[in-house]
């Protein structure tokens, strides 16, 4: 008589998608090491070989972190309670990130010890739940893979909500720089209402719209991050700062000089109140503030993804995004336009070059991110 438990079906594909990701699967368990193995075969677990300790309960510790140290997954068999939280204590030590599943109150102490215990809902005990970081309501192990692909999406989408809201300080400060350094011969390019109207109206909800932004094409075919890596890193500052802030300091400006040069302005002429050139100086500021509000739009569609094209990943696929764009767009026509909010805000009706010209800033500052990505997807996929 033979009895057989087989796998559930989801399990291959979440072992596969595992592999994809740089996660390695170990199974630790009280079964017959022949036993053990086939089941771990059937799902795919042996990359790139299978190793089977037939009697973990009696390896030494040095033969423990031998047989880690090697890249290989293993199925640890014939192993007590206390086998876990040794093979918890081994990788932690070697640096790695330890997730362990359990569900008996003998497995409490392996769970707290791993960086991520996982115990089952269903099955589980108290004790075991209580001692976990998380908790399957299911007892499915491709819930595990699930839940490694949110943490991933949600981390990148905080960093992309981050980059967005960086990349609008550089042309919120290159006017007021041009204007100290020119000593005054520059008129003030950008107003604090203005500023006001940028932080508080113009970019919050399309920044709350990046936190809604589905998984980053390839999220699951990177290998794990590092520890020891922050939110915030080099690369992004530079991509935000360097890369599409350089540009948009440069969009705006130009189309604020373009104004007041159109007007016959020349360096050091008064442009206050009952001045000639007091119209076309409102124009100015107001296609300032306008540029900067048509950069976030392209900021906004250029922060989506990290290193894929817009293409794949869809450009109606984050309808918050959209809805979140329309809504600056129709508040900053209400700030140029209606009468009563202009004498506020100290803005003028543009022109229809001056909109021309605005209304391509937002593909420029997408082009030059996706010309950037484009060349790093180029580096990272040459072969090494």
């Amino acid at each position: 008589m033979g009895l057989y438990d087989p796998p559930r079906p989801e399990v291959a594909d979440a072992v596969r998608r595992c592999h994809t990701a740089g996660i390695r699967v170990h199974v630790v368990t009280g079964d017959n090491g022949d036993t053990a193995a086939a089941v771990a075969r059937e799902v795919g677990i042996g990359r790139p070989r299978l190793r089977v300790v037939p009697d973990a309960e009696t390896i030494q510790d040095h033969q423990l972190d031998e047989l880690l140290a090697e890249d290989t997954e293993i199925v640890f068999a014939r192993s007590a309670p206390e086998t876990k939280l040794r093979i918890a204590d081994a990788l932690r030590a070697r640096g790695q990130i330890v997730a362990m599943t359990g569900d008996g109150v003998s497995d409490a102490p392996a769970l707290h010890r791993a960086h991520i215990g996982v115990a089952m809902g269903r099955s589980g005990t108290d004790v075991a739940r209580e001692a976990a970081t998380m908790v399957l309501t299911d007892d499915d192990f491709a819930t595990i893979v699930t839940a490694v692909e949110s943490g991933r999406r949600v981390y990148d989408n905080v960093r992309k909500f981050i980059v967005y809201i960086f990349a609008h300080a550089v042309p919120e400060i290159v006017p007021f720089l041009v204007f100290a350094l020119s000593g005054g011969l520059v008129p003030l390019p950008l107003t604090v209402m203005q500023i006001l109207a940028i932080d508080l109206g113009t970019e919050t909800l399309p920044a709350l719209a990046l936190g809604r932004e589905p998984a980053e094409p390839g999220a699951m075919s990177r290998p794990p991050r590092r520890a020891s890596q922050g939110i915030i890193s080099r690369d992004m500052l530079v991509r935000a700062w360097g890369y599409m802030g350089l540009v948009s300091g440069a969009l705006v400006m130009a189309a604020f000089f373009y104004v007041l040069w159109r007007a016959g302005w020349h360096p050091g002429d008064p442009t206050g109140p009952g001045d000639p050139l007091h119209h076309a100086y409102l124009v100015a500021t107001t296609a300032t503030f306008a540029g900067i509000v048509m950069y976030q739009v392209g900021t906004a569609l250029a922060a989506r993804t990290d290193r894929a094209s817009l293409r794949r990943t869809g450009l109606f696929s984050n309808p918050l995004l959209l809805a979140g764009i329309a809504f600056e767009l129709v508040f900053t026509a209400v700030l140029v336009y209606v009468p009563p909010v202009q004498k506020l805000f100290g803005t003028a009706a543009l022109p229809a070059d001056v909109l021309l010209l605005i209304a391509t800033f937002p593909v420029i500052v997408w082009g030059t991110d996706e010309l950037r990505r484009w060349a790093l997807r180029r580096r990272t996929e040459q072969p090494s």
